[in-house]
């Protein structure tokens, strides 16, 4: 029996410029990139050389601590630069791509009779197994583990976050091959939410727990599902996947082919016309970027939601794992006096100065700028407001900074990622960087205790 999931302590930030549900297909891109940055935690060792040609799906590294995880190329072409930093370490991968694309061949699979272990063998190696993501530590996942249950999120209420009952569209093929292997990767469920009145591609697969979901954001978020229904206690492993990242495992099994294929939706408030596009991991922002026009000459590209993305240049790379870019205004522009006047163009989760509380549902047309300085903590029990998880958000971030392991453990580490706390640090008025003190937390917990 499902279990429907009510979320009422969130907030929804409602932004100009949400995607039409439109489809264009983009520019084709003359350089894709693997950005190390995607994959946290992970070593790479090359397999190729700088000048060697490849076909997409074709492996370009390996984990050095998992030697059979393979990372692979999106599209055919020649490895044309390995940015380095310091230490020599491998920053991105770029490969300029060949006019008529060419796929590494694989093996096809069986998924209904395909073993356990054949299954795991084949997405490692074709390149399918990062996109599996486990906790605790929000890393790729290990194969040697064996998760209690594995959890996918077709719901989305991320600020303009692209519509996932949109792009599945016409994908329940693949998404049911995917959904059949997972299934025979762990002992436990397999849960997918959706939303309570969308219409998703995902509520009609077999082999899921579904689950409808409802509230505000962070509704959508996977770490609060599986604080809901199938909590992570020490010593136990939870995996979860992106919708869209079912889509290439499922067209893997059922076709042998690595197909890099992404459906994007470019919005914000600084897009003339935002809409999807259908482009390809790691492909250059500019190829759909420019096609939609921007409004002004001073914006932020996020690569990712306004919460969790990172900032990126109009000429970068889609991240391995994003489905949407936004563009909103720059926001290094100050305005006298802004706190001592009443605003009414501004969001807020209190109701002091801003009047976003008397219209819940208007629209706002909000830039980059804090609206403030970095600060100690202020106990105002705000984000205890927005988070809707059985843990004790404060404390939590207290005891990651002064790096006390037993409080981390004792408090939920294991369960959250940095994403669960995006939403505390967009309203904190202490303007602490919640996200990176949760990942220097799971990394310092990973180190210790591993």
């Amino acid at each position: 029996m499902s279990k429907d999931i009510r979320i009422k302590k969130g907030l929804n930030i409602n932004l100009v410029g949400a995607a039409e549900q439109t489809t264009s297909k983009a520019v084709l891109s003359n350089v894709y990139a693997i950005q190390l940055s995607d994959f946290h935690g992970i070593t790479p060792k090359m397999i190729v050389k700088q000048g060697a040609e490849v076909k997409a799906g074709e492996p370009l590294f390996y984990n050095k601590n998992i030697e059979n995880m393979l990372f692979v190329s999106p599209v055919s072409g020649e490895l044309v630069e390995i940015e380095r930093g310091d230490r020599r370490r491998i920053l991105t991968l770029k490969i300029l791509a060949d006019k008529t694309q060419e796929a590494f061949a694989g093996a096809a699979l069986d998924v209904e009779k395909a073993s356990k272990e054949e299954l795991k063998a084949a997405l490692l190696k074709s390149g399918c197994w990062p996109f599996i993501k486990q906790r605790p530590y929000d890393v790729v996942a290990n194969p040697d583990a064996t998760p209690k249950s594995i959890f996918i999120s077709g719901y989305s209420s991320a600020p303009l976050q692209a519509d996932l009952d949109y792009v599945l569209q016409g994908k329940e093929k693949e998404l049911q091959a995917a959904i059949t292997a997972l299934g025979k990767l762990t002992p436990g469920k397999v849960h997918v939410t959706v939303g309570s009145s969308g219409n998703s591609p995902l509520a009609t697969l077999n082999g899921i727990e579904l689950h409808k979901v409802s509230g505000p954001h962070p509704a959508g978020l996977v770490g609060t599902h599986i604080s809901k229904l199938d909590p992570i206690n020490k010593g136990e492993t939870v995996w979860s996947v992106s919708p869209q990242d079912l889509v290439i495992i499922g067209e893997y099994l059922l076709t042998g082919k690595f197909n890099a294929d992404r459906v994007v939706a470019l919005a914000g408030s600084s897009v003339k016309a935002p809409k999807y596009y259908s482009t390809k991991i790691g492909a250059e922002i500019s190829t759909f970027l420019y096609a939609s026009g921007v409004n002004e000459e001073n914006f932020r590209v996020i690569n990712g939601d306004v919460l969790t993305g990172t900032k990126s240049k109009p000429d970068g790379f889609l991240g391995f794992y994003n489905n949407t870019v936004t563009v909103i205004p720059e926001g290094d522009d100050y305005e006298l006096f802004g706190w001592n006047k009443p605003v009414f163009n501004k969001i807020s989760a209190t109701r002091a100065l801003t009047f976003s509380w008397m219209q819940p549902n208007k629209k706002y047309e909000l830039d980059t700028n804090t609206n403030g300085e970095h600060r100690a903590f202020v106990v105002t029990g705000q984000y205890e407001e927005v988070f809707p998880m059985d843990i004790f958000p404060m404390q939590l971030l207290k005891a990651c900074m002064v790096k006390d392991l037993d409080e981390m453990e004792q408090l939920g580490l294991y369960e959250v990622a940095p994403e669960d706390f995006s939403l505390t640090e967009f309203i904190c008025i202490s303007k602490q960087p919640h996200q990176k003190i949760i990942r220097e937390g799971l990394d310092l917990l990973q180190k210790e205790i591993g």
